[in-house]
């Protein structure tokens, strides 16, 4: 596949996965909120807290480094790699599974919620499915295509949105215990269409190679520290709100973060498939390669997210009330707040995916572990002093701080400047211009 064609082709392919997937959020999300109360619906953002940490934090172990190697490897050694990550994916799955397991009482009881211990046991079986999916995703994306991750997380999504439409219709309360079942159902067709699309790239060894065991546990170390810390910094505001002041406090704030999380579309997309190519030009390309890559992709991302920023922080009273009804007048100002985070998101994602790829995985996980520090300790304070938009200004502000510091860092690895992206971003829609709407008038 030539350059143009593989960004073209699987950024189109990523912009619409992700556009798709925010979509159908937003829209479950509609539904979600008229379909329970405002304790149910703060009971369902702590477990989804709750798993999307144990989810994020074992696939960062093995999803960066899977990725990385298979991605330069000949086919024996990809058989290899693959199977080394099948081994370390489930003996990770059994110990994080037992630990959440003895800890699950004890979530229940710090959030005063009966219901929630038995959703994190049931999650369990979804744990295991999922590491499989993962995997199976990894590889495909390894391979430089994506139609089977698109696919899968579609439909994982369509089947809960499905659920949630047929108890809106029929004006039947959803039942939680109902709603976890239904994600064990979709996460199940999801596999099944993975296996379907990453069949011709999947290869493995018989016999485990602990040589590879080895080389994926001590580069996904820190990618591990780096995707439990980010998502631990991520979702503790809205846990903190849930024992600080209460289910609904988390609800609240989970409605601003989710219609922020629009903004997310061009970000993660250009991740994505970002993150392969710049392995190779890690290899291959230097420093100046890196450099270009990080300022260029960042100031595409920013053309498309700065004018999104903009309107969405113009219609927020319009959006709250039309998504969530006056029940959540109070998630206004917060989503004022949380947009400004936005703007940060292109510039630390990247950074990321740059250091990664070049591997240099430690300094990502000192850097978020200090941007998780920073969250729970600017958040406890300003909650306390505050309330609920406390947990808001503490995120911001250690979003400021983490920025600053991974620039610094950039410019003295890379050459890189925080400001070429924005004239990459301004140059981008004269380059749109004359390339297309101009071209295509003509």
């Amino acid at each position: 596949m030539s350059t143009n064609n593989y960004w073209l082709k699987n950024g189109l392919i990523n912009i619409l996965q992700n556009g798709l997937t925010v979509v159908i959020a937003i829209v479950s999300l509609y539904l979600l909120l008229r379909i329970t109360n405002t304790e149910d619906y703060g009971t369902w953002v702590l477990f989804l807290s709750v798993v999307s940490i144990i989810e994020v934090s074992r696939n960062g172990l093995t999803q960066e480094a899977i990725v990385k190697f298979l991605s330069t490897a000949n086919q024996e050694e990809q058989k290899d790699i693959t199977t080394a990550a099948l081994f370390i994916n489930f003996l990770m799955t059994v110990i994080i599974s037992i630990v959440l397991l003895a800890i699950a009482p004890w979530l229940g009881e710090i959030w005063k919620s009966d219901q929630l211990s038995h959703m994190i046991s049931l999650y369990i079986v979804i744990f295991f499915i999922s590491g499989v999916l993962n995997l199976l995703n990894c590889v495909e994306q390894a391979n430089l295509h994506f139609t089977g991750v698109f696919y899968s997380n579609i439909c994982r999504q369509l089947l809960f949105l499905t659920y949630i439409s047929f108890c809106y219709f029929t004006q039947r309360q959803a039942s939680l215990k109902i709603l976890t079942y239904v994600q064990i159902l979709s996460v199940l067709f999801a596999l099944a269409i993975a296996a379907f699309h990453t069949a011709k790239y999947f290869r493995y060894a018989k016999k485990l190679n602990f040589i590879w065991v080895k080389k994926l546990f001590h580069f996904g170390k820190y990618s591990f520290g780096v995707s439990l810390s980010a998502i631990l910094a991520s979702s503790i505001d809205q846990m903190m709100l849930g024992n600080l002041i209460s289910k609904s406090a988390s609800a609240s704030f989970n409605i601003a973060v989710r219609i922020t999380n629009l903004t997310d579309i061009p970000t993660n997309a250009m991740a994505t498939i970002m993150f392969p190519q710049s392995a190779i030009k890690a290899n291959t390309g230097g420093k100046d390669a890196i450099k270009y890559l990080y300022e260029k992709s960042v100031g595409v991302v920013l053309a498309l997210l700065i004018p999104a920023i903009a309107l969405m922080y113009l219609l927020s009273d319009f959006t709250i009330h039309l998504l969530a009804g006056n029940k959540y007048e109070n998630v206004i100002p917060l989503l004022k707040v949380t947009l400004l985070y936005c703007f940060f998101a292109p510039y630390g994602r990247q950074c990321g995916t740059i250091l990664t790829s070049d591997g240099r995985t430690k300094f990502n996980f000192y850097m978020v572990i200090v941007f998780a520090v920073s969250i729970i300790t600017f958040n406890y304070i300003f909650i306390k002093q505050f309330g609920i938009i406390g947990a808001a200004y503490g995120t911001l502000l250690s979003t400021i701080i983490s920025f600053v510091v991974s620039q610094i860092y950039l410019n003295k690895l890379y050459n890189i400047n925080a400001l070429n992206p924005l004239i990459y971003a301004y140059k981008f829609y004269g380059e749109f211009y004359h390339k297309y709407i101009k071209k295509t008038a003509a």
